[in-house]
This record gives C-alpha cells, sequence and structure tokens, in this order.
C-alpha cells in the first residue's frame, strides 16, 4: 500500500469514526486535519437528516404525529436553552450531579453533539463575539456560515475544550460527550415505537411507526437545528440593540417566541450570567419561566438574575 493511499484511508477512518466517537483522541486527529472548508464526508449524517424530512410525502400525517412533533420540538428546544445553553455554558444556576447529568441526556435528544462540545463552542464565542476568530459571525464570515456553515468544517467539529475545563472533571459528561449519537438513535427509535405501539392499539388515530418517526424525530430535530441557529445568525442582523456589548448581538421578539426566549439576544450578550434572558415583563422568555418552576419544585436553586441597576444602566444603553 502506498503512502498516499495509507494516508487517505487515515483520513476516511477518522471521519467515519468522528460520526461515533466524539472523544478527546477523535478530535485531536481532527485538530491536525483542520482545514477551514467544508468537511463534506464528515456531515453526510447532517445531509441525509435533512433528505429523511422528505419522508413525510410517503408516510402522510396525522394529527398525532403532529402533536408528538410539536412536543419533541418544545423539550428539546428547552433542554438546549434551559441545560446547554443556560446551565452547561454560563452556569446561570445549580443543580445536583444526577440532574446536570439528566440534563445533558436531553440535550443531546436535540442532535447538537455533546453538553461539552456545546459548551465549549459556546463559551468561545462570548469571548471573541463578532471578531474573526468568532466562527459564526455574520458579520465575519457571511450569514449562511454564521448559521450553520461554520460547524460543519472540521475546525468547527473541534472545540477548543480548554473553555470546558470545568466539566471536564465528571466522567459521565466525558462519555456522553464522547458518545452523544447514542442518545438521538435512542430517540429516534423510541418515536418509531411509539408510532408502532399506536398503530396497533390505537388505529383510529392514523399513525405508524414510520410516521412518527418522520414527524417526531426527523422534521422535529431539522426544526430544532435551524431555530437554534438563528441566534447566531439572524439574532446578529436583524432586531433592536438596547446595550452597548461591542458587537452586533440584537433583541428579536420573534425570535425569542421560536426559541422560548434566545432571542432576546443582545440583554445576554450584555449580562451572560443571568438564567432570565427576557429582562423585562413584556420580553416573553418561556425557558426562565420553565427554569423558575424548576426551581419551586427544587430541582434546581439558585437562578442568578440581571441586577436592576445593571438592567436599567443608561450609561450602557444605545436609546
Amino acid at each position: 500500500m502506498s503512502t498516499a493511499t495509507g494516508g487517505t484511508l487515515g483520513k476516511i477512518g477518522v471521519t467515519l469514526l468522528s460520526w461515533f466517537d466524539s472523544g478527546p483522541d477523535t478530535i485531536a486527529a481532527v485538530r491536525e486535519q483542520a482545514p477551514d472548508h467544508i468537511d463534506w464526508a464528515r456531515i453526510v449524517p447532517f445531509v441525509l437528516m435533512h433528505l429523511a424530512c422528505l419522508g413525510a410525502f410517503w408516510v402522510g400525517v396525522s394529527p398525532i404525529a403532529l402533536l408528538v412533533g410539536a412536543l419533541a420540538y418544545g423539550l428539546r428546544m428547552f433542554a438546549i436553552t434551559g441545560f446547554y445553553h443556560r446551565y452547561f455554558s454560563h452556569r446561570a444556576f445549580k443543580t445536583s450531579r444526577a440532574g446536570q447529568f439528566i440534563f445533558g441526556l436531553l440535550g443531546a435528544s436535540a442532535v447538537q453533539r455533546g453538553p461539552v462540545w456545546w459548551a465549549a463552542h459556546h463559551r468561545f464565542h462570548h469571548a471573541h463575539s463578532d471578531r474573526a476568530s468568532d466562527l459564526h459571525s455574520p458579520s465575519q464570515h457571511g450569514f449562511v456560515r454564521a448559521h450553520m456553515g461554520w460547524f460543519l468544517t472540521m475546525k468547527g467539529f473541534a472545540p477548543d475544550l480548554r473553555f470546558a475545563r470545568d466539566w471536564l472533571r465528571f466522567p459521565e459528561l466525558r462519555w456522553l460527550d464522547r458518545f452523544d449519537i447514542m442518545v438521538p438513535v435512542a430517540f429516534g427509535l423510541g418515536m418509531f415505537l411509539l408510532g408502532a405501539a399506536l398503530a396497533r392499539s390505537a388505529p383510529t388515530l392514523g399513525t405508524s411507526g414510520a410516521q412518527m418517526l418522520v414527524w417526531g424525530f426527523f422534521i422535529s430535530t431539522v426544526l430544532c437545528w435551524h431555530a437554534t441557529y438563528t441566534i447566531n445568525s439572524l439574532s446578529h442582523v436583524f432586531g433592536a440593540q438596547r446595550y452597548r456589548t461591542g458587537d452586533t448581538s440584537r433583541n428579536n421578539w420573534l425570535l425569542a417566541v421560536l426559541t422560548l426566549g434566545e432571542g432576546w439576544h443582545n440583554n445576554h450578550h450584555y449580562f451572560p450570567a443571568s438564567a432570565r434572558q427576557g429582562f423585562y415583563w413584556w420580553e416573553f422568555d418561556l425557558t426562565y419561566y420553565l427554569l423558575k418552576c424548576m426551581a419551586w419544585l427544587g430541582l434546581i436553586w439558585d437562578l442568578k438574575t440581571v441586577p436592576s441597576a445593571v438592567r436599567d444602566n443608561p450609561r450602557r444603553q444605545l436609546r
């Protein structure tokens, strides 16, 4: 075997491994290649997820499939906004060790990799917001690259884990990060089995295993993906800026509705540690309301909010 052939096979092996194993060794191997272009071989699963949504034309639709799909979207969007973002990225509240693992499991079901990976990328974004090194800055790299192109590259796949050292001391989180694909596979299988069970026990609902898989997993996942991505892209282009944050972050009420509160992005960049991103009562932030309910139940505690003096500081406001 020639050296060139061996090198090609080695790269293919790393690519295939990265589909299933996101451990530190895989990350290091990808970093060695690290070209800043779309890694078409590695993103095959991402492309297939979008194509699978077309299965709706074959499996049809039913009210129960739409309902389950909407619930799956809402649950996993909350897992991303409340847990991956406000907990793992910004530590805006506290919970037990068991609680944080459950939060990580729920977040991983949204197919946005593991909590350590997600937190490392997001913390890097805050440290370099809208600078050339910010991988998802529309002002620096264009809209499409900011929306999703950044994580389709080898560089985007391999975050700087130094930004998430605090989570690396938990072996269960490292395991979840390494084998993050296992959770979505189990979630998709659960959707198929749910649809099959309903077809057998309640045939008048008009659903099936395949239909529930398409609507409850594939379509709801892709919608959750792109709603999340709008905070990187649209929330740095459209909306109002209340605070001087040194970047292009904006508040957008429509995106706040779609993402359960993440659209108050300028607020968030002004005071990232707050569990509440809608700073005023009229700024709808469903994630915060749900976190507040969890706090009442004793599942989480010490929710951080922005101090009123900081929130209302006229020297930091643009208008």
